[in-house]
């Protein structure tokens, strides 16, 4: 049974930019992400990195969340596509919701929800023989902007 994994637009954006978005197809086979991703990184996002690979990979779901209130309660702190996610992997009893946002995981977190970080995925990604160097990679995420912390 595959597992169900949903995303926020911080890894699609960013895998996308270095292209290696296909590490999450090979990871998981098929990621869930809410309307508000979907919009964010497809409609704002034209001409930008991700749109089109996004917008164009079939093993990408979009999924309308249910409970609008909680997510307007997270959007006092949080920005809509995370707020989303993270209320769309509590009503889809997700198995991962990958956020790289502090805030956000710690939210997501609190809500009991496994998160996982773009840096992680790439580790496994690696380990799974998908990438040929890790560090390499850290480097091309950093250096098309990609904000991250390895502890």
């Amino acid at each position: 049974m595959s597992k169900i994994v949903i995303a926020d637009s911080s890894c699609l954006i960013g895998l996308c930019k270095i292209n290696k978005l296909f590490v999450l197809e090979k990871i998981f086979e098929s990621i869930l992400i809410p309307e508000a991703v979907y919009h964010e990184v497809v409609i704002k996002g034209k001409g930008r990195p991700g749109a089109e690979e996004v917008k164009n990979s079939d093993w990408i779901e979009q999924r309308k969340i249910m409970n609008t209130l909680a997510v307007k309660a997270l959007r006092i702190g949080l920005g809509p596509g995370e707020s989303e996610a993270i209320i769309l992997a509590d009503e889809c009893k997700a198995d991962f919701l990958i956020l790289d946002d502090l805030k956000a995981r710690q939210t997501a977190e609190e809500l009991g929800l496994t998160v996982v970080g773009t840096v992680a995925l790439l580790k496994k990604a690696w380990e799974k023989d998908l990438i040929e160097s890790f560090e390499d990679t850290l480097t091309d995420l950093s250096n098309v902007g990609f904000r991250f912390s390895v502890s």
